[in-house]
């Protein structure tokens, strides 16, 4: 007669048998997961339901395992019940594009010339192309994402910005109407920027301008931005001199002294517009970084600038919640 089943290991060793699924699994290692998961509690219930806007671009969207894991990330804190919209531009695609068609680019103080034929170039881009690879990248984990436009349902009432810029445009005012509505439904609005006048005009908007002017509108917990950088850099030519926290009145201190440049400008204007109109905080993160966010949400430390509107004093990072 056969005798009962033994796992060797454990009869040899005079121990008890591994639980289920524990195989591989130290004990040290199974200890650091459990504390990033309760590090990462209070952040949970903290954050439940609350509204936070994703500002998509930087390497990210040229990187595929970069973009797979914005996507994962977006889609775990919908499943942990917060409520994420993506906002995204789409640049370096723009530009191969108008390449690909014989079509040379002309840039003036950063700003693309958006001429007619060039906007209708940028519609298809972020409409048609961009757009869809996000909304499908989410949808992976399920039905999650809906892919709009700015000119949806009047989402972004856009005005010429400067006439030697053509079609490049400023946000005149969001109506966030066709956003409530997704995120009562749990679903995750992916929003491409480009925006219309009361004539139907498109535009094309700075992804950081309508990241912010959107976050003002849903009167969003936080905003976040996707950079090439590690964040606010007190010396721009070292990295290690991170800012982790700082208020507005701080940050404006040091656009008015000029230590900001390039790509950055935008971004920091559209984060102090943020939270000096009812957003809690901006965050400035390095988007090179797989799951950035999550690190920065859900961690004691956060791994980049967090942009508030009082005064800075408190711990790096999120501090207690």
């Amino acid at each position: 007669m056969t005798g009962p089943v033994t796992d060797t290991a454990a009869t040899e060793t005079g121990g008890t048998p591994p639980a289920p699924g524990a195989a591989g699994v130290g004990s040290a290692e199974a200890a650091q997961r459990v504390a990033v998961l309760l590090e990462a509690l209070p952040y949970i219930h903290r954050f439940r339901d609350a509204v936070v806007v994703v500002k998509y671009g930087g390497n990210a969207m040229v990187d595929p395992a970069l973009g797979r894991a914005v996507a994962d990330d977006v889609a775990l804190l919908r499943a942990v019940g917060m409520r994420p919209v993506v906002v995204h531009g789409g640049g370096p695609q723009i530009s191969e594009l108008m390449a690909r068609l014989g079509k040379q680019p002309e840039f003036r103080d950063g700003l693309r010339v958006t001429d007619a034929e060039t906007v209708e170039i940028a519609r298809m881009v972020l409409v048609g192309k961009v757009n869809r690879e996000i909304v499908s990248a989410v949808n992976v984990h399920g039905p999650l994402a809906v892919g709009l436009s700015g000119e949806d349902a009047g989402l972004i009432l856009a005005g010429a910005r400067h006439p030697d810029l053509g079609y490049v445009g400023d946000v005149r005012s969001v109506n966030p109407s066709i956003l409530e509505k997704l995120l009562a439904e749990r679903l995750v609005p992916v929003v491409s920027t480009i925006g219309s006048d009361p004539t139907g005009q498109p535009y094309n908007i700075n992804a950081d301008t309508v990241a912010g002017a959107i976050a003002e509108a849903l009167g969003a917990e936080k905003v976040l931005f996707l950079t090439d950088v590690p964040g606010l850099l007190a010396d721009v030519d070292d990295p290690s001199s991170l800012i982790s926290r700082i208020d507005a009145d701080e940050l404006q201190a040091m656009v008015d002294e000029g230590r900001l440049a390039g790509g950055m400008i935008p971004k920091v204007a559209a984060a102090l517009h943020a939270v000096r109109h009812g957003v809690a905080s901006a965050h400035l993160l390095d988007g090179r970084v797989p799951h950035v966010l999550l690190l920065e949400l859900f961690s004691d430390e956060g791994v980049g600038t967090m942009i508030t509107a009082g005064a800075a004093g408190g711990p790096a990072g999120e501090g207690s919640p």
